[in-house]
């Protein structure tokens, strides 16, 4: 038992290194939870599934401990509406670049916002009309916190919206050429060099 109190001693310390306190690149990736917030609404007599697990990965460039920029690629999932024997499913994916803004107020953690623009591209199959491709940009913003284990790696809980995705020919939505705000609440790991 004479080594547990070292040992525990270093653990704390290690926990209470200053996080993010220099600039530099990281990576990472993380899952969640996607809606899509109009992709059925108002839609009486229509089975919908509205929501799916989401996955991102990414990477950016942290200028100091309150300012980052980052570029990431998310896999929104699949949406499913259906009728009386009428389906109509899309797949969403978009790439994004977003600037974020931290106020730690701990060493090891901080809340944070992030204001960006997205790149969309959803694919809808549907038994009745055909099949669409949507590709449309807008802008994403969201909030999160973050808590940094080491200097290197940090463990995010972020809620994400990508505002006004897809293009919405197919009636499932409130109303005909309506587009769907996505929300992405999820949990990601960064790893910093």
């Amino acid at each position: 038992m004479k080594w547990a109190l070292p040992i525990a001693g270093v653990m704390a310390s290690a926990a209470a290194l200053p996080a993010a306190a220099q600039g530099g690149f990281y990576v990472g990736g993380g899952f969640g939870q996607s809606k899509a917030k109009d992709w059925c609404a108002n839609a009486g007599g229509i089975s919908c599934d509205d929501r799916d697990t989401a996955w991102k990965a990414f990477g950016g460039y942290q200028f100091n401990r309150n300012f980052a920029a980052e570029l990431g690629y998310t896999n929104l999932g699949e949406f499913k509406a259906s009728a009386g024997g009428l389906t109509d499913n899309a797949k969403a994916n978009a790439w994004e670049l977003s600037a974020l803004a931290a106020w730690p107020f701990m060493n090891q953690f901080a809340v944070y916002g992030r204001l960006g623009a997205y790149r969309a591209d959803v694919k809808e199959e549907t038994n009745f009309v055909g099949n669409f491709e949507h590709t449309n940009s807008d802008l994403t913003y969201g909030l999160g916190a973050q808590y940094d284990f080491t200097r290197n790696l940090g463990l995010r809980l972020e809620w994400q919206r990508y505002a006004k995705m897809g293009g919405g020919e197919v009636a499932f939505g409130p109303s005909p050429g309506d587009k769907s705000d996505v929300d992405v609440f999820g949990l990601s790991a960064l790893w910093r060099f």
